[in-house]
């Protein structure tokens, strides 16, 4: 299956990572996901009920992104895999959590976490 529903740019504020301040005062990251559906049957009705409604999708990573903080990244976007795979019509996810204002030993545009599973790997 080739079918892919792309999300780019979500903004989320959140106060995700390992130190206090990150913590306390919170940062912007930034998602993008790809989300492997079936999307033969939406193609040939154009009825929403036949696809991955890509509004609530949004407001599924966005939610999730925006929860309890966590330390890493990884665990960010593993979290918001899981949110992904809630809806039955998503059969793979690609999730990138991007943090523009990551603090680092060195002048760098941004840091990112890239994880790909597919539903099984998940909700198992």
């Amino acid at each position: 299956m080739n079918d892919t529903i792309h999300l780019s740019g979500i903004e989320v504020f959140a106060h995700h990572g390992v130190f206090d301040h990150e913590r306390s005062d919170g940062q912007l990251f930034v998602v993008d996901v790809d989300v492997e559906v079936d999307a033969s049957a939406a193609a040939r009705s154009d009825a929403l009920e036949d696809t991955l409604d890509y509004g609530a999708l949004a407001a599924a990573v966005k939610e999730a992104v925006a929860g309890e903080p966590l330390n890493l990244l990884e665990a960010v976007a593993m979290r918001v895999l899981r949110a992904i795979f809630l809806f039955d019509q998503a059969h793979a996810a690609r999730v990138t959590i991007h943090k523009p204002s990551a603090p680092m030993p060195v002048t760098l545009a941004g840091v990112s976490v890239t994880l790909y599973r597919e539903r099984s790997e998940v909700m198992s």
